[in-house]
């Protein structure tokens, strides 16, 4: 199937709007790689922003965007037009995947949060292996950082401070310090990540 050119959509009608995007939904099912391309360039930017806004975390906003469309390429055949649009569809799929973005973030704190206020010795015989691995991974992906996303990090996690309590005791400005959070939690995840994936760094 050959997807034409969408005209510019102040000049669009309604009607042909929507006939435009039940095209694009054949495309899609059909395993249109063209159409594909079309989708993603329309309905992109409104996913990014989604993810953006909820998650405030530009990384992350990637990585949910293109969870999203590598999910609607493999669930196509899962779409019926007659229980919604495709936009709707993508949409559904977003606030999916915003969840999911969520939720893993929130298992990386609380493994972060255990890990820094865990007063155990590490080879206590009551520390289960795992947990103990698990502390050690950390340590390791914290001295990784950058010193400026480090130390940020450490003030949080280990002292228990906010943001403004941060940007007070270091003289940084408060933006400069959600910076480096932001960023330095999104190292630290990839730096745990791989170092679970199995045979990594041997």
């Amino acid at each position: 199937m050959s997807t034409r050119t969408r005209p510019t959509t102040a000049l669009v009608p309604p009607v042909e709007e929507t006939r435009y995007e039940e095209e694009l939904a054949r495309g899609l099912v059909a395993a249109d790689e063209e159409a594909f391309a079309a989708i993603y360039r329309r309905w992109g930017p409104l996913v990014h922003t989604m993810a953006s806004r909820s998650l405030g975390d530009a990384c992350e906003a990637d990585d949910v965007t293109q969870q999203v469309f590598i999910g609607a390429w493999r669930g196509r055949h899962g779409f019926r037009p007659e229980r919604g649009v495709l936009g709707a569809w993508l949409v559904g799929i977003t606030r999916r995947k915003i969840v999911d973005a969520l939720a893993a973030r929130t298992r990386r704190l609380s493994l972060v949060d255990s890990a820094a206020h865990d007063t155990a010795p590490t080879g206590s015989a009551t520390g289960a292996p795992d947990h103990v691995l698990d502390r050690v991974l950390l340590v390791q992906a914290l001295a990784r950082l950058p010193h400026a996303q480090r130390e940020v990090l450490c003030m949080a996690f280990y002292e228990d401070l906010t943001q403004v309590q941060i940007a007070e005791r270091t003289g940084l400005p408060l933006g400069t310090v959600k910076s480096h959070t932001r960023r330095g939690l999104h190292r630290l995840r990839l730096a745990i990540e791989q170092d679970h994936v199995p045979g990594a760094g041997v």
